[in-house]
């Protein structure tokens, strides 16, 4: 992490300072934090002549049985506010503040919002016990929050325009060898003699160097690949066993990208599984101006599957078909045809097969036999990362994430992570989109009443405290009539808490840029690195404790949980 985003506040010392006010975070936090992006730096309003009709606005408008149903309970008194709900109300006041300078790229205001609003927490005193209760969670959600923002380096802000693309960590070890321990032989060959596996294991002195290699050197690759693949193994396991694949084959994975879903290989192979394009298209994995379906990881995973399977029934053996998947089906054909031999490590002795590929064949048995004896290799029990859980919907047009984010207030680095085959921050008409698991209902109902070839560039806005149209409109670059027209607004004036369709005019398409490489990582020209991972215990998500709720309409939605 840069300059940029050091600060805000120090996380650990904000632990200390909560655990010393009686307060601490001890419990999950249940909401997740949305940010928006920034306005357009420069540019006239756009004048919208007759903006397209629709539904009466959800959030403004109590009249929709099915909106918001809490319109039919019976009135009640409104409860006096407490301290506690002032002292929460005034913090969260200074939080949209700070979010507010956050989104204009004033970082040194909103720190002093965000401070403002946690010391104004960690202040409050004379509150009776359950007070304190309430604004301890509130002060856990939001320092949360500020800390995942602080993390995302300009979170939901930053650009999802562009794809960034990660290096697979184990591409540069696949031509070398490694020195193999003298005592590890005699005590892998009997833990594999012990070992139940759908893949044949065997034990060699190449299979021994590289267990020795990531039991040192390449420890941390290793568990960092084991980490990132608990997100996706519910979802490889199940889609291995459908297409009768060996579960071991997971490994695949691991060794083709640590599992991620971006990776890039010097041979221009992308996604989790590596397929070359032409081999990707061969099994389903298309490309569109938006989308590269290589990049999702079940469906990525899918297609392995399948031409795994393939491989096999061609070969007859995995070693082979596992060497077929790293080189090709051809050479090995041609590897065997040259010396009559079907088998894995006879051509490896003739020195028929690619260098890379002889050593891939080993590392997948390398890492296979370590997991499998965990205990014995000091992995047991480790920590992965939450499987991925989602709702997949289809888009009625080409849809924004800013706007998807807008409406579930999540952040869309946390979006463009769950659709890492989206390539410019939009889904195209009709493709699988995943939103976090429980909100397809809600996105849904409010993207059913935007016109669908508007669902690329309208958003949806969180009027903040002294708000005007006005200024509303300047932000997104449209007229505060325009708004005023598509919300059915009887005055100009939005009220806080207010959430308002945003005609906003769409933005040129930005020129696609080529990947590059930079030192060990494939970038683009615009912004290195991956999506910020998820599921490490520093990295916890929340949301704002003040998003509106509504009752969700029916909707139909295909859903899907890794």
């Amino acid at each position: 992490m840069d300059g940029r985003t050091t600060g805000w506040f120090s996380y650990l010392t904000l632990a200390a300072a909560i655990s010393t006010a009686g307060c601490g975070f001890n419990q999950q936090s249940r909401f997740q934090m949305s940010f928006l992006p920034p306005a357009p730096r420069s540019g006239p309003a756009v004048e919208l002549p007759e903006p397209p009709p629709t539904e009466p606005n959800v959030y403004l408008k109590a009249d929709d049985p099915s909106v918001l149903a809490a319109t039919t309970a019976a009135p009640s008194i409104p409860r006096r506010k407490s301290e506690a709900d002032i002292t929460i109300q005034n913090a969260e006041r200074a939080y949209q503040r700070g979010r507010r300078l956050y989104q204009s790229r004033d970082l040194d205001g909103a720190r002093r919002e965000f401070d403002r609003a946690i010391d104004g927490m960690l202040d409050a005193g004379g509150q009776d016990p359950s007070d304190r209760v309430e604004i301890e969670r509130k002060l856990e959600e939001m320092a949360d929050a500020i800390h995942r923002y602080d993390l995302e380096d300009f979170g939901a802000g930053a650009s999802v325009d562009q794809p960034k693309f990660e290096k697979a960590p184990l591409e540069d070890i696949l031509q070398m060898t490694f020195p193999v321990d003298p005592k590890l032989k005699d005590r892998v060959q009997a833990q594999v003699a012990a070992t139940v596996s759908q893949l044949p294991l065997s034990v060699n002195d190449t299979v021994l160097g590289y267990i020795n290699y990531f039991s040192n050197r390449g420890r941390r690759t290793l568990l960092a690949g084991l980490q990132r693949s608990g997100r996706y193994r519910p979802m490889i396991q199940r889609v291995l066993d459908e297409e009768g694949v060996p579960q071991e084959l997971i490994h695949l994975a691991q060794a083709e990208s640590g599992f991620f879903p971006r990776a890039m290989s010097r041979a221009a192979a992308g996604g989790m599984w590596q397929f070359l394009k032409w081999r990707g298209n061969e099994y389903g994995l298309k490309q569109t101006a938006f989308t590269d379906d290589r990049m999702d990881p079940e469906m990525a995973t899918r297609a392995a599957a399948k031409h795994l399977h393939d491989l096999y029934r061609e070969f007859g053996d995995w070693y082979l078909a596992i060497a077929a998947y790293n080189c090709g089906p051809l050479v090995v054909e041609k590897a065997v045809e040259r010396t009559g031999y079907a088998d894995f490590w006879e051509l490896r002795a003739r020195g028929v097969l690619p260098a890379e590929t002889t050593n891939y064949v080993p590392i997948i048995l390398a890492m296979t036999i370590m997991e499998k004896n965990a205990a014995e290799y000091g992995i047991e029990g480790f920590q992965m990362d939450a499987p991925l859980e989602y709702d997949t919907v289809e888009t009625r047009g080409v849809t924004s994430l800013a706007l998807v984010s807008d409406i579930l207030d999540v952040p869309v680095t946390e979006l463009a992570e769950m659709n890492p085959s989206s390539l410019r921050g939009k889904v195209p008409e009709g493709y699988p989109m995943h939103v976090p698991k429980g909100t397809a209902d809600q996105l849904m109902a409010v993207v059913q009443r935007i016109p669908a070839n508007h669902l690329d560039a309208w958003r949806v806005h969180s009027v903040l405290a002294g708000e005007t149209l006005a200024e509303i409109g300047r932000r997104y670059s449209v007229t505060a009539a325009n708004i005023a027209a598509v919300n059915q607004l009887e005055n100009e004036q939005p009220q806080e808490g207010d959430r308002l369709l945003i005609p906003a005019a769409p933005r040129a398409e930005p020129p696609a840029r080529k990947a590059t490489r930079s030192g060990s990582r494939t970038v683009t020209a615009s912004r290195r690195g991956p999506v910020p991972s998820r599921g490490a215990s520093t990295r916890r998500t929340a949301t704002s404790a003040a998003r509106t709720r509504t009752t969700r309409p029916s909707a139909i939605v295909a859903r899907n949980t890794n």
